[in-house]
């Protein structure tokens, strides 16, 4: 229907923590959404004329820089692996937090030096980002584009380093890497579709005002 609303929320990790402060700003989706078991994808909400679909944390950004939803809640890793004109991200929602890191073996990093690298050859599901960053040192960097598993890599011979979010680090130590290097800090971001946020202005705004003021009142 013309002027309804439409909301990416990311699934997975980021969900649980979208969940409280979604509520916080008001809004409510139906039971299933939090159901990652149901194979539904578009959700009611308790707001008139706002619906939320579950997608890929990589795919939220995707839908709202093309339109097909008007706002989402995005990591700055992904607004900065695709760089998305389309993209307004008025508010830092402070959740998702974690790192993206370079790391290697164990073994490799006891004896390695990052500022001596020249030429690195990482496997990463950014590589926009990590040649960036390498680029901007001097280094260059060959990427070995993957969408998980990532750890497998130097273990198999792929590549001898990787660039992957990291939180805890658990994931790292158990698969004898470690890490050598922060690329930036990530943090989950209400973002919008500049074109929806002109023509659906009435409707946008007081929604993002809600999302400024729980952060406002959280920190």
């Amino acid at each position: 229907m013309t002027g309804d609303l439409i909301f990416a929320v990311p699934k997975g990790r980021i969900l649980a923590e979208a969940l409280p402060v979604m509520a916080r700003a008001g809004i409510e989706p139906e039971p299933a959404f939090a159901d990652e078991g149901s194979r539904a994808l578009m959700f009611a909400t308790n707001v008139p004329g706002l619906s939320i679909i579950r997608v890929r944390a990589f795919d939220a950004a995707t839908f709202v820089a093309h339109g097909a939803a008007d706002l989402g809640i995005a990591g700055n890793d992904v607004l900065g692996e695709f760089g998305f004109s389309e993209i307004y991200a008025p508010v830092d929602l402070g959740i998702g937090r974690c790192r993206l890191s370079v790391a290697e073996p164990a073994e490799m990093a006891a004896g390695d030096d990052p500022r001596s690298w020249s030429h690195v050859r990482v496997a990463t599901k950014y590589p926009n980002l990590t040649s960036a960053h390498f680029a901007a040192r001097g280094v260059q960097a060959e990427c070995v584009k993957l969408n998980g598993a990532m750890e497998l890599a130097p273990k198999l011979g792929l590549a001898s380093r990787i660039v992957d979010l990291v939180s805890s680090g658990r994931t790292l130590q158990e698969n004898g890497l470690v890490e050598v290097e922060v690329i930036e800090s990530v943090s989950s971001r209400l973002i919008v579709n500049r074109a929806a946020f002109k023509t659906k202005a009435a409707q946008l705004a007081p929604l993002i005002e809600r999302f400024r003021t729980v952060v406002a009142n959280a920190a």
